[in-house]
């Protein structure tokens, strides 16, 4: 079996040793080499050319963002951002993902107990990267998400009173361009990324800042309103339920779901449950399977289905189990979906 070359670039030799130990465990992957700084990482990409890279943030001589554009501008290839879980990492983190990486995870503690927690997660997402698809980085992300982004008014001529989204690895970019193709008066818009509790209020920020859009992270007993995005909080299952003309979110912290919480399964189960024909669906790039139960009980009730397809994902997981699962009525390439969901509420 052919193992994936992976590249670990971080200052601390402690965090070197360790990554090392753990990617080595995993059965399709070989760490081939190490670097202290970009500089250095530089030179190892070049002599080793390495499948996947990890990549720390905060390094002397450059850091971790900007040998990540230049990676992605030069030689694009699949990059898994480790960075601390803090709001400060989480705005930094962010920016890595808008630029191109495949997928980040928290910093490993040198303690036996959190050294066995993340190294499972460590191993899945580093491979994944590696078998991922990424692009080269062309320029600012927010700068031509604005010159996209069309202010044109349209009139929701359809029955449609929902649009709930999910995704994970790759969705922080996905669901950016899908919004962007949106105009501002939509119906109101649940989304559910994977992501930690430290990072989903980054994240809300980054969208409100350059979309029509209300963008916020979704509060308890909230009742959701049209023009807005509500975010489901990281740590937090995020429901719907009908109130009036209106939907309230109702926030949870019950059992993980496919691995996750919040789950794309339960915010798209509630959906279909409260919102029967009158919701539009759509599951983006990630891996793993979540999403796919409750985009098929969205289906056999009647909404709009919407998946991915496999060339515009960075990883064609929870699409494809959907796509299998006969869940999704429509598979769209990530450029147009944004373009169709407008013609579907202009009728």
């Amino acid at each position: 079996m052919n193992k994936y070359k992976v590249l670990i670039v971080d200052d601390s030799p402690l965090m070197r040793e360790l990554l090392t130990a753990i990617i080595n465990a995993a059965p399709d992957l070989e760490v081939v080499g190490t670097a202290a700084n970009p500089l250095i990482a530089r030179e190892k990409i070049k002599e080793l050319n390495p499948d996947v890279v990890t990549l720390d943030i905060e390094m002397p001589e450059m850091d971790g963002i900007s040998f990540l554009e230049k990676i992605m501008r030069l030689r694009p290839m699949p990059v898994v951002m480790i960075s601390s879980l803090t709001q400060e990492g989480a705005e930094e983190t962010l920016r890595a993902l808008e630029i191109g990486a495949v997928d980040f995870v928290g910093k490993p503690t040198q303690s036996s107990l959190a050294v066995n927690e993340k190294s499972g997660e460590i191993a899945k997402k580093v491979s994944a990267a590696a078998a991922s698809k990424v692009k080269p980085y062309t320029g600012s992300a927010i700068a031509s998400v604005k010159a996209k982004i069309s202010s044109a008014p349209i009139k929701n001529t359809s029955h449609y009173d929902i649009i709930a989204i999910g995704a994970s690895t790759g969705g922080i970019s996905a669901i950016r361009e899908v919004l962007v193709d949106l105009p501002e008066n939509t119906p109101p818009i649940v989304i559910t990324q994977h992501m930690p509790k430290e990072y989903t209020s980054s994240f809300a920020a980054r969208l409100d800042r350059f979309l029509p859009h209300s963008v916020k992270e979704a509060e308890h007993n909230e009742i959701l309103k049209a023009s807005s995005i509500y975010i489901a909080p990281g740590d937090q299952h995020m429901e719907l339920k009908k109130s009036g003309a209106s939907y309230k979110c109702l926030l949870n912290d019950g059992e993980r779901v496919s691995g996750h919480r919040p789950s794309v399964d339960v915010m798209f189960a509630s959906v279909a449950d409260q919102s029967k024909k009158d919701a539009i669906g759509v599951i983006l790039t990630g891996m793993g399977r979540d999403g796919a139960s409750g985009l098929l009980e969205m289906r056999k009730n009647g909404a709009l289905t919407i998946g991915q397809d496999e060339a515009s994902c960075v990883v064609y997981g929870m699409p494809k189990v959907a796509m299998n699962a006969g869940a999704v009525s429509k598979e769209i390439s990530l450029k147009k979906i944004g373009g169709f969901i407008t013609k579907v509420l202009t009728g």
